[in-house]
């Protein structure tokens, strides 16, 4: 059987003000693992080295104002049901108080949070592609309550990021839809879906989308 080539996202930089504490975040509470440091740079990856996460720290740099242009957030893509249950009973566990909502949006299953300075993180699950719902013949991804006790119950045990998560998407803030539509076609990718409110999604090869872009700020 033939193997579907896909695009695979493999690398995020983030400017970061406070190293230690988003090293307690990122390496000990997510379960990432340091792999090099060079000069202001500190490498993070998973088990499997899917994708490499850069942490420049400048202990000057001005947090980014909320509702600005710019990251929305990356978004890691768990394996499995279990796996994403598993993470988020880990962060509840520990009371991390950076929670920002959890969405079933038919394609997947999404919590959403932010980092100790305020970047902010998708952790998901897709659902079977034939399970994605559509319109028209078209993706019609939605944004519906979770029922995140289910979820729970698939992971009895916390845990820490399955080895094979992998960068699943970037959604991004823009100042307009087509000039982002526009710079990004080029690069490969095709609209999954231009009728979300305030919101188009891309992607290079059927996936439900690489990049997110919004004018929710």
């Amino acid at each position: 059987k033939e193997k579907m080539t896909t695009l695979q996202l493999t690398g995020l930089t983030l400017r970061v003000k406070n190293l230690e504490e988003q090293l307690e975040f990122y390496r000990d509470l997510l379960g990432f693992s340091v792999i090099g440091t060079e000069g202001n740079k500190t490498n993070l990856t998973l088990g499997q080295q899917h994708f490499t996460l850069t942490l420049v720290h400048e202990p000057s740099a001005l947090l980014r104002p909320k509702s600005t242009l710019g990251l929305y957030h990356f978004a890691l893509l768990l394996p499995n049901r279990p796996a994403l249950a598993g993470i988020i009973r880990r962060l509840l566990e520990a009371r991390y108080p950076g929670f920002q909502g959890a969405s079933d949006h038919g394609v997947s299953e999404a919590f959403y949070l932010s980092d100790p300075e305020g970047n902010g993180i998708e952790l998901y699950r897709d659902r079977a592609k034939q399970d994605w719902p559509s319109q028209n013949g078209k993706l019609a991804m939605v944004s519906e309550a979770l029922d995140i006790e289910n979820l729970l119950q698939e992971a009895p045990q916390a845990a820490t990021l399955d080895e094979n998560t992998t960068f699943g998407h970037l959604h991004l803030h823009v100042a307009d839809l087509d000039e982002a539509e526009a710079f990004y076609k080029p690069l490969g990718m095709s609209v999954t879906q231009g009728d979300y409110p305030g919101a188009r999604f891309l992607a290079a090869d059927g996936y439900h989308h690489h990049i997110g872009t919004n004018l929710w700020a």
